[in-house]
């Protein structure tokens, strides 16, 4: 990133706050996934990865879920995010989400596909055979910021009328 577009995007500070927001929505999201997958192993009864190729049928019903905790995670955090964010633009939380989008792939290949360790997918899996949840997934970490700007446009807007009546 250079300056100006440094500039555009919002300070040094508004940026470590949408790496720091962003963190803990990835973070929160990837616990609901893994959480959601043992239920299914333990209480439900499905089969986990020992019983089969790839993570079981207990992961591979959470993929429908993945787009849901994204969307519903990603706006909450970009809430808390963009509520402080001085002269809040429709670009600046366009840019939130192709961050937090772009991070996420990068991150996602490197901790789910290269770094190899017993949840890890291959290529086919996880590009592939996951679809289209995981294109579902990236799409919803990028429009939550504007969703949650366009939340925080109508909490403001209603906060203005209120104090003019």
């Amino acid at each position: 990133m250079n300056k100006k577009t440094l500039r555009e995007f919002g300070s040094r500070k508004d940026i470590g706050m949408s790496l720091l927001w962003y963190a803990i929505s990835y973070v929160v999201v990837t616990w609901i996934g893994i959480g959601h997958t043992i239920f299914n192993i333990l209480v439900l009864g499905m089969s986990g990865m020992s019983e089969g190729p790839g993570l079981g049928m207990g992961y591979e019903m959470t993929k429908p879920w993945h787009p849901l905790y994204n969307i519903i995670f990603f706006t909450l955090f970009g809430l808390l995010y963009l509520r402080k964010v001085k002269d809040l633009t429709f670009g600046k939380a366009m840019a939130t989400g192709a961050l937090w989008a772009g991070i996420s792939i990068v991150i996602d290949l490197v901790g789910w596909v290269l770094i190899k360790h017993p949840w890890s997918l291959t290529f086919r899996q996880f590009y592939i055979e996951y679809q289209p949840w995981i294109t579902l997934v990236y799409l919803a970490m990028f429009i939550a910021p504007v969703i949650a700007f366009l939340i925080l446009g109508r909490s403001r807007k209603n906060k203005a009328v209120a104090g003019v009546m």
